[in-house]
C-alpha cells in the first residue's frame, strides 16, 4: 500500500485499499482514478458504491472524522477538523417519552464533540470529496448549492489551498460569507432570482467545458463516504446501530450515506444485523422523495417549474430544494427506504419553527432550519405512534450552534461573479470561463 502524511498527524498513514462496484450491473472498477461518477456499462442510472479491503470497523486515534480514514476513499493529503458530536439525549427523550434518544450533531458544538467549522454535515462530505480528488489533477472542481455545501468546499478549499469554483443562487451568499473562510483559491459565481437547480444546470454547463471537473453530487461516493461518517461516530459511542435513524433530506445523499456504512457495520459482524430504519422529513410544500414514496410510486411525480420554484419560495428550509433527487436509480433513496421499513414526512414550515424552539427549550443550541425539519418530524412520528418510546432512535442534526461561530472574513465581502437569471447565455458562460483561467493552477 501506499503511504503519505496527513498535515494534522505527524504519522504516515496508508491509502485504503477499496473497489467501486456499480449497484446497477455489479461491475467492478479497482483501480479508482478519483474522478469516476458512473458505471461505463450501458444500463439505467445506477450510484457506485465503494467496498473496502477493511471488513472490521476500525476507529484511529486522530480527533477528527480521520478516525474512520479505512473506510475513505482517499488519495491525497488532506486536512480537517470536522468531527460529528454523538451524545444521549436526556431533556428532549423526556419531553417526547423516549427513553433511549441519541442526537448525531454536526455543527459546531465544542463541548459535545461537534467540531465542523462551517456549522453543518457538509464539512465531512468536502473534506472526503477533496481527499478523492486526483493530485495530478490541475483543473478546480466545481461545485453547485444552494449554500451549506459551498461554504464548507470554500472552507476547505482554503485550509489546504486548493482551486473551486463555486456555483449558487445569490440569496445563499450571505450565509457562506458568515461561515466559511474564502481564501485566494476560491471563485464564486452567484446567480440573482435563481434557485438550487439553476446553480446546478450552470456548474453543469461550465463543467462541459472541459475546463472545470463536475464534483458530481451524490453520485461521487466520496460525498455519501465523508456523511456516512456520522453513523460510524453514533456505532462508536453506542456500540451498536439504533433502531431508528431520523433526518431531514434534499438530495437524500445524507441518508444513503448513513445507510450505506449500516451496511459495512453489519458486514462487521459486532454491530447488529438489521439496517436502521429511515425517517426521512422534508420542507412541505416542496417534498418530492415523500410525495413519491408516500404514494407507493416507483418515479418522482412530474412538476411543472413554475409549479416546483413556487413551491420552493414557500419552504423555510430552502437547502432541502433539490428537484432531482436520486429516487428511483438503483442504490438510490426508494431502494434504501425499502431495504429498511422506512418512512418519509412532509414537514411544514409551522412545524419547522415548532421543532426548532423544542431542540433550543430542551438541548440548547441554535439550529439550522433544516435540522429543525428532523427535529419536527421525530416528535411527530413519537406522536402517532411509528416511532416506539422504547426504541434506539438517532435523531442527525445536520447543521447548528453557528450563533457560536466567529466571522471569517471581512465585512463587504463580494461574490467573484454575479449573474442574472435571465443572463445566463453564452456571455455568462464566458465570464465564468475567464475566472476559471484566473485560478486554475
Amino acid at each position: 500500500m501506499k503511504t503519505f502524511a496527513y498535515r494534522d498527524t505527524p504519522r504516515w498513514q496508508p491509502i485504503p485499499e477499496y473497489t467501486l462496484r456499480c449497484l446497477g450491473c455489479s461491475a467492478t472498477f479497482p483501480d479508482d482514478d478519483g474522478l469516476r461518477l458512473e458505471c461505463s456499462h450501458d444500463h439505467p442510472p445506477a450510484l457506485l458504491r465503494s467496498e473496502y479491503a477493511e471488513r472490521r470497523f476500525v476507529v484511529g486515534a486522530e480527533p477528527s472524522v480521520l478516525r474512520y480514514r479505512d473506510w475513505l476513499p482517499l488519495r491525497r493529503p488532506i486536512s480537517t477538523v470536522a468531527r460529528t458530536g454523538v451524545y444521549r439525549s436526556q431533556a428532549l427523550a423526556a419531553r417526547l417519552g423516549l427513553s433511549d434518544l441519541w442526537i448525531a450533531f454536526n455543527g459546531w458544538w465544542p463541548e459535545r464533540g461537534a467540531k465542523d467549522p462551517t456549522g453543518t454535515f457538509k464539512d465531512l462530505e468536502a473534506f472526503a470529496v477533496l481527499g478523492r480528488f486526483p493530485e495530478h489533477e490541475r483543473r478546480p472542481l466545481v461545485v453547485a448549492s444552494a449554500g451549506n455545501t459551498a461554504a464548507a468546499f470554500a472552507d476547505a478549499c482554503t485550509a489546504n489551498d486548493l482551486p473551486v469554483i463555486l456555483v449558487v443562487p445569490l440569496d445563499a451568499w450571505g450565509a457562506i460569507a458568515s461561515n466559511a473562510a474564502v481564501g485566494p483559491t476560491v471563485r464564486t459565481v452567484a446567480i440573482a432570482n435563481a434557485q438550487y437547480d439553476d446553480a446546478i444546470l450552470f456548474a453543469r454547463r461550465l463543467a462541459a467545458t472541459g475546463e472545470v471537473v463536475f464534483e458530481g453530487g451524490v453520485r461521487n461516493v466520496a460525498r455519501r463516504d465523508g456523511m456516512g461518517t456520522t453513523m460510524l461516530a453514533a456505532a462508536e459511542t453506542l456500540g451498536r446501530l439504533p433502531d431508528v435513524y431520523v433526518q431531514a433530506v434534499g438530495s437524500a445523499a445524507g441518508a444513503l450515506a448513513v445507510h450505506e456504512a449500516a451496511s459495512r457495520l453489519i458486514g462487521d459482524g459486532r454491530y447488529g444485523t438489521v439496517p436502521p430504519r429511515l425517517v426521512l422529513a422534508q420542507n412541505a410544500p416542496f417534498s418530492p422523495i415523500h410525495d413519491a414514496w408516500r404514494q407507493q410510486h416507483a418515479v418522482l411525480g412530474e412538476i411543472s417549474d413554475a409549479e416546483a420554484r413556487e413551491a420552493i419560495a414557500a419552504i423555510g428550509a430552502p437547502v432541502l430544494s433539490n428537484r432531482t433527487p436520486p429516487y428511483a436509480v438503483s442504490g438510490g433513496v426508494r431502494d434504501a427506504l425499502a431495504e429498511s421499513a422506512g418512512m418519509t414526512y412532509g414537514i411544514d414550515n409551522a412545524e419547522l419553527a415548532a421543532g426548532a424552539d423544542l431542540f433550543g427549550q430542551t438541548e440548547g443550541p441554535d439550529l439550522d432550519p433544516a435540522a429543525a425539519v428532523a427535529v419536527a418530524a421525530l416528535a411527530r412520528a413519537v406522536r402517532e405512534g411509528t416511532i416506539a418510546s422504547d426504541e434506539t432512535i438517532l435523531l442527525h442534526i445536520t447543521g447548528g450552534g453557528r450563533r457560536q461561530l466567529a466571522p471569517k472574513n471581512p465585512p463587504g465581502l463580494r461574490p467573484s461573479l454575479v449573474i442574472e437569471r435571465a443572463d445566463l447565455d453564452d456571455i455568462a458562460l464566458e465570464r465564468a470561463r475567464r475566472m476559471v483561467a484566473a485560478i486554475s493552477v
